[in-house]
């Protein structure tokens, strides 16, 4: 085994990390916005002028070392997003469906901090806000793409008929639009972000919910819709089948919980398991959609490709195998 084969598996762990964290600074934001600490740094990027990190002062009580501490999970993203790329470039430079989204993965974290330092500077303009949790989103999806195509290498053939493709497709673009709507209804509710002077859209949020929960209703179809698509795929539709089962419970349990959150005044811990079933709904869609696509060519066994070696070299030259 060469080095490189045996330092292959920490290329998978590299890809995995990333997406994890990717995941949990969603809900390291999350925890920013729902204690108003949005501007307990008010500048960026130095947390105070004149100081990277926060001075204790009794008045401002624990929102400057959230909000820092929000800041240092994204430094150990951007690290991690570099390794990605470095990871990649080292163990699978000749992949360009690892390269190109690896690269991805490292522009957008970039871009999420430039996007962070704007929205301090604005006093946490919702549309920033938005963006810098929709980005996230995209980030997600993206990371869960290069974990699955690293664990399922070679060219890819699709497992259902054009039509359950686009079907696919809308149910992705409807997902997007269910999270933009969510993030006008947190950008018109009580959390905006900072204790002190939120920031909001000025939309009335009972419209904005309900509008909102229009659009889940119609994502909900679609993924009842795929489900159905998917059984009817036989033995090759096992992954499908089981991941578009995990979008719909996923669904329905956001669904419970946006309801019980807009009847019982938006309380902190039901807002922020919401954020966290959007994370867990982006990545269950993304890797849906993936298993609709299957590797064109099984992987052979090392058992099996030795065996099929030793039968080759036992019979004798010039004598075609058996189909039998």
């Amino acid at each position: 085994m060469t080095a490189a084969s045996a330092a292959r598996p920490w290329l998978g762990r590299v890809l995995l990390l990333n997406l994890v964290l990717q995941s949990l600074i969603v809900l390291s934001g999350g925890l920013v916005r729902l204690t108003g600490s949005g501007l307990g740094c008010p500048t960026w990027p130095q947390c105070e002028p004149g100081s990277y990190t926060p001075t204790f002062e009794a008045s401002a009580g624990i929102h400057p070392y959230i909000e820092f501490g929000n800041r240092m999970v994204g430094v150990v993203v951007g690290l991690v997003a570099v390794a990605v790329v470095a990871a990649v470039w080292r163990w699978a430079r000749e992949r360009r469906d690892l390269l190109v989204p690896a690269w991805l993965v490292l522009g957008g974290t970039v871009a999420q901090g430039a996007l962070g330092g704007v929205t301090v500077l604005t006093g946490l303009h919702p549309a920033t806000v938005a963006g810098h949790f929709l980005l996230s989103m995209v980030l997600i999806a993206v990371s869960a793409l290069l974990v699955d195509r690293q664990r399922r290498p070679g060219p890819r053939r699709w497992l259902v008929p054009r039509v359950v493709r686009a079907l696919a497709s809308l149910t992705t673009g409807v997902l997007a639009v269910v999270l933009v709507l969510g993030t006008v209804v947190t950008g018109s509710g009580p959390h905006s972000g900072d204790y002190d002077d939120p920031a909001r859209f000025g939309l009335d949020p009972r419209t904005v919910s309900w509008l909102h929960a229009d659009a889940v209703m119609l994502f909900t179809g679609l993924a009842v819709a795929m489900l159905v698509a998917t059984s009817l795929l036989g033995e090759a539709g096992g992954r499908p089948r089981r991941l578009w089962s995990a979008v719909l419970l996923l669904t329905l349990g956001q669904g419970a919980v946006g309801y019980t959150q807009y009847l019982t005044g938006l309380p902190e811990a039901l807002v922020l398991v919401h954020m966290a079933g959007a994370v867990a709904l982006t990545l269950a869609v993304t890797l849906g959609m993936l298993a609709l696509r299957a590797p064109a060519v099984a992987a052979v066994s090392p058992a099996a490709e030795a065996e099929g070696a030793a039968a080759g070299r036992s019979r004798p030259r010039g004598t075609a195998p058996s189909d039998s």
